[in-house]
């Protein structure tokens, strides 16, 4: 860990310095944000002043969340109060004291929740909002690996999505000029059949969905859908975020876009049904990249890391980490040419997890030691 003063430092920097990373493709690129809700302006009536929570207080899934007020005039005491969390009313409070315990059964999953009081007196409205900021219970343990086998991957493959289906892998590659769509033969890593896209697109995610293959590309906010028996193109979708990773859940699609926010998808008009905010013990976990969904958690490739974060899709809470930083060390990447860590595919009938990253010379096997 950093001293005192280092983190000082840091934070100072980091509020001067106007926040770039390297993208997916190696360009420089502002992390993708999502839309934060704001705190409206300060009202023209005041009826009541919200004591508690503090704003963008941070608390953990299973705290008591206490939302207190005070009139604004003890003599012009509000006719009622409207509580609401996370946009659920729960409670209507008429008098003294104005205070209430937001219900457990409303704190289901972590994220930046609003908190919003509606005051009312003789006809008029006052709004008032707060957030609060829920990170997950639990501190997730970091769990090793074991390698079971090596297969070879294509040195010239940027990988992006990955899935295994029926004996063959599925691969998706990235690059302007150089995404692609692939059917690969697992033990000798030979592309079986290949469709490029057009130069201009940066591929990214792909997934499997009722025998269909969705693939997203990374800015242009256009995806396709593919017949996964000849690779025909059956519609194009849009989305309003940029497109990482991918993949299936029962019956909805989930997209990673950069950030902490995992989206579902409904797949025949791809339009968003509900997200959750991933969130370990301690921060948010954003850089969520490549995706796959393992006995009932998602893993996530974190971009720039060799972790794989493994969440849970009800609640955003990350249960575990998977450190693969000793898979394929870092100087024997640069020797190779090679790029980061991304890149999960599950064979479900073999219990079966395969990991790989952008131009590495293998794919791997990986049984995980908890």
């Amino acid at each position: 860990m950093n001293s005192d003063v280092s983190k000082y430092l840091s934070v100072l920097l980091f509020m001067l310095i106007p926040a770039w990373i390297f993208s997916c493709s190696g360009r420089p690129e502002a992390r993708p944000k999502a839309a934060a809700e704001s705190i409206p302006p300060e009202p023209a009536v005041r009826i009541a002043r919200m004591l508690l929570p503090d704003n963008e207080a941070g608390l953990r899934l299973n705290d008591k969340i206490t939302v207190s007020l005070i009139p604004e005039k003890e003599q012009n005491l509000p006719d009622s109060i409207k509580i609401f969390f996370d946009g659920n009313a729960f409670a209507v409070l008429t008098s003294a004291p104005w205070e209430c315990t937001v219900p457990s059964s409303l704190v289901r999953s972590t994220g930046r929740k609003p908190v919003r009081a509606v005051a009312y007196r003789n006809g008029k409205t006052q709004i008032i909002t707060r957030f609060v900021v829920l990170r997950s219970d639990i501190e997730p343990q970091i769990f090793g690996y074991q390698v079971v086998n090596t297969y070879p991957h294509d040195r010239d493959a940027f990988t992006q999505g990955l899935f295994y289906s029926n004996g063959f892998l599925y691969e998706g590659t990235g690059q302007e000029a150089g995404s692609s769509l692939r059917e690969v033969d697992l033990k000798t890593g030979r592309v079986l059949r290949q469709l490029n896209l057009d130069p201009s697109l940066f591929g990214e995610g792909i997934t499997l969905y009722n025998n269909m293959i969705y693939q997203v590309t990374w800015t242009n906010k256009v995806g396709f859908v593919y017949d996964r028996a000849d690779f025909k193109l059956i519609k194009r979708i849009y989305y309003q975020t940029q497109g990482w990773g991918l993949t299936t859940v029962d019956d909805r699609i989930v997209m990673s876009d950069g950030s902490n926010i995992l989206y579902f998808i409904e797949p025949e008009m791809f339009t968003v049904t509900s997200r959750i905010e991933v969130y370990d013990n301690e921060k948010m976990v954003d850089q969520l990249n490549e995706l796959e969904y393992i006995n009932g958690e998602i893993w996530a490739n974190i971009w720039q890391t060799d972790m794989i974060a493994r969440i849970d899709p009800a609640t955003g809470k990350v249960n575990s980490y998977v450190d693969l930083s000793h898979l394929f060390p870092l100087q024997e990447r640069r020797k190779a040419n090679a790029d980061v860590l991304n890149g999960i595919a599950y064979d479900s009938p073999g219990s079966r997890i395969f990991v790989t990253g952008k131009k590495w010379p293998e794919l791997y096997e990986i049984r995980v030691i908890e």
